[in-house]
């Protein structure tokens, strides 16, 4: 499972895979990168973290939704 982060930046949001130099997408707005991630992460394994505009995070997804591992028994 690949592990992505949405972060902010100087012009404004990024979608940048964990390890990576170089942003996979990038946007104007939180809400605008938000979409393009769920869009580029269907049909993929992946984890998602949003982060604040502190850094912290505020969220994390997992895709496909079935993957969450906090869905399974035990």
């Amino acid at each position: 499972m690949d592990d992505f982060h949405i972060t902010p930046t100087e012009n404004g949001w990024a979608l940048k895979k964990q390890g990576a130099e170089r942003a996979s997408k990038t946007a104007a707005t939180k809400a605008e990168i938000v979409k393009l991630a769920s869009e580029f992460l269907e049909g993929k394994t992946a984890s998602l973290k949003i982060h604040k505009q502190d850094g912290s995070i505020e969220e994390e997804r997992t895709y496909p939704r079935s993957a969450d591992p906090r869905k399974t028994k035990g």
